[in-house]
């Protein structure tokens, strides 16, 4: 039978044990505030074509899983999925944008337009397009960076200038991050580019990913500041 004079020494220190234990981990869960444990778990998701997917790359070497590395060996706890579609066009991007909110990321990269450019899409569509998937990300309170492109040349002047003025408008439309070329020192150089010359070779990812780097560090850096 149970004697509670026989064990009451010990479950009074058994209790005063766990109360301690209590104790600690409330100080532990006050001493890392919400935005320290956010910052524990961030997803971006890049809303891009081919040149984030890496066509005819080995997963390792596609821009996503650059990007996470390079951001993780600066300390960034982040991941970043590969969720780029070749071929995708910015209506393409549009019409899945549902499907890439439902993961509810914390920063969204917008890199489309790519295949616009290349099947001489009108510029206004491809400009309402990114209009409306901005304005989509602001409304489900998704912070964005916007990658620029630049059209063929072979399209004519007209066409170049219209689309390559897309981004830096949208960006100032919306207040938001613009890195202004995604293929900045990777495009047209034969030894950063894929046979097609168009698809960045591994090394050209790099270059890429080197590039772009300040620019969602410092949207990751408001992010927690937030």
């Amino acid at each position: 039978m149970f004697n509670p004079k026989r064990y009451g020494p010990a479950m009074r220190l058994f209790n005063r044990m766990a109360a301690l234990a209590g104790a600690f981990l409330l100080l532990c869960t006050l001493s890392f505030p919400a935005s320290a444990q956010q910052s524990q778990s961030m997803t971006i998701v890049v809303l891009g074509d081919s040149l984030s997917a890496g066509y005819k790359l080995p997963r390792e070497a596609a821009f996503t899983s650059q990007l996470e590395k390079a951001l993780q060996e600066k300390g960034y706890q982040v991941s970043v999925p590969n969720t780029g579609v070749s071929g995708e066009t910015t209506a393409g991007g549009l019409a899945r944008l549902d499907w890439i909110l439902a993961d509810k990321p914390d920063l969204v990269l917008v890199e489309l337009g790519a295949n616009d450019g290349l099947r001489g899409i009108d510029p206004a569509s491809t400009r309402d397009n990114l209009d409306k998937i901005l304005v989509k990300l602001k409304e489900r309170g998704v912070p964005a960076v916007l990658a620029g492109m630049m059209a063929p040349r072979n399209l004519g002047s007209a066409y170049g200038k219209q689309f390559d003025a897309i981004y830096p408008e949208l960006a100032k439309k919306h207040d938001i991050p613009l890195y202004p070329f995604f293929l900045d020192g990777v495009a047209m150089d034969p030894k950063l580019n894929q046979e097609d010359g168009m698809h960045p070779t591994a090394e050209g990812v790099a270059v890429i990913v080197n590039r772009i780097l300040p620019t969602v560090t410092a949207a990751l850096d408001r992010l927690k500041a937030g």
